[in-house]
């Protein structure tokens, strides 16, 4: 078992976790640049860890992605499974974090929910599609530039810009999952409505994944 492999992904889902959801809770998604803001701290902080990281664990830092590997044959089940737990470790530790801030230290939480996902006025089924289409955009591009060799410098780079507009339109709708991990660790803290509807962020960005290794295969890897 390669304990540092696990442990690089508790560190980098914590950390975009708590840059990502932190950013949100402090600067808002509903104020003037606090959308464009949070979308950009989503991306940078899969930036920071692709180089960080990747090396180790290829920085997955999110069970759509792992679970996108596995389907691909690039990751074993037993990783696939070390990888996920490790994940959701990072995502609660980070949440629980936040938690102490808000609760212990008085900083302000402009979100209510340390920067949880919400159904909102999309409704189960809309917050479902978007979730779905967002994650097969995004795990679609993960796929492709992780395949080439003469794109893993910049790999890291594409994957962050890719997360970056994914959040763009979906923080307006759902606070952009795509990442069941990152959507659980909150949630646990928010707790009611947000633990109610957590499943969505959970199921989604997993078919969506899904949809994207099966076009990935048919339509776009080479044979």
């Amino acid at each position: 078992m390669n304990i540092k492999k696990y442990a690089a992904e508790v560190i980098g889902t914590f950390v975009l976790v708590f840059m990502g959801c932190g950013s949100a809770m402090l600067l808002g998604v509903g104020t003037e640049g606090g959308h464009l803001a949070v979308a950009i701290a989503f991306g940078l902080s899969i930036v920071a860890m692709a180089y960080v990281i990747g090396g180790v664990s290829g920085c997955h830092i999110n069970p759509a992605v792992s679970l996108s590997m596995l389907l691909d044959k690039r990751l074993s089940v037993k990783d696939f499974v070390g990888y996920v737990i490790s994940q959701v470790i990072g995502a609660i530790a980070a949440a629980a974090l936040l938690f102490v801030m808000v609760e212990a230290f008085g900083v302000a939480d402009l979100t209510g929910g340390f920067g949880s996902n919400a159904v909102g006025g999309l409704g189960i089924g809309g917050a479902l599609v978007v979730e779905i289409v967002l994650t097969f955009i995004f795990i679609l591009t993960i796929l492709g530039v992780t395949s080439q060799e003469k794109m893993a410098s910049v790999a890291g780079l594409v994957i962050g810009l890719t997360l970056v507009f994914v959040h763009i339109v979906g923080i307006p709708l759902t606070g952009t999952s795509v990442n069941p991990a990152r959507s659980l660790g909150p949630a646990i803290f928010a707790g009611t409505e947000a633990l109610t509807d957590v499943w969505v962020f959970i199921a989604a960005p997993l078919i969506g994944a899904v949809l994207a290794v099966l076009v990935y295969r048919a339509a776009v890897k080479s044979k």
